[in-house]
């Protein structure tokens, strides 16, 4: 498959969040992808921005910096499916998230379509394991028991 029919130059938009699908901040880019390379330029509400990278049309991995203009930077790094490219974005050890973009000739994205694509729930079948082969729920250092903690792709993935 060409790179500019998986990885399309042109208008693309899409969102960004902090916290889950209910915190969108919208953002809308004009990129273009050539020869491993990704340029563009684009605005949220945080303001104008550049946005200079990488991508891999087989593996459909691609990651790039947004830089807003007289501001910081904010590294994205996602993967490119039917619905346009996932993943997160974080400003170095300060804050993270994730983010959905799609070429604007897709419409308003298929964030609705992912709900009712996904697969038919099946019958968990399991059974009783002893408690001394349960492994060990981590405990803090003031011996409070901590819940797992998820990344915020997975989080954003399984509440679409």
């Amino acid at each position: 498959m060409e790179d500019d029919v998986i990885f399309p130059s042109g208008p693309w938009t899409g969102f960004y969040n902090y916290t889950g699908p209910e915190d969108r901040h919208r953002m809308d880019l004009h990129l273009t992808f050539a020869r491993g390379g990704i340029a563009g330029e684009g605005s949220d509400d945080i303001g104008p921005f550049l946005v200079r990278g990488r991508y891999d049309a087989p593996t459909r991995e691609c990651h790039w910096t947004k830089t807003y203009i007289g501001g910081h930077d904010v590294f994205y790094r996602g993967f490119r499916d039917t619905h346009g490219i996932w993943g997160t974005w974080e400003i170095r050890a300060w804050s993270k998230g994730g983010f959905h973009i799609w070429p604007r000739s897709q419409g308003e994205g298929n964030t609705s379509a992912k709900k009712t694509e996904a697969d038919p729930p099946v019958e968990a079948i399991g059974t009783e394991e002893a408690e001394a082969d349960r492994p060990a729920v981590p405990k803090a250092a003031d011996g409070a028991v901590r819940a797992p903690q998820y990344s915020v792709i997975s989080k954003l993935i399984t509440d679409y």
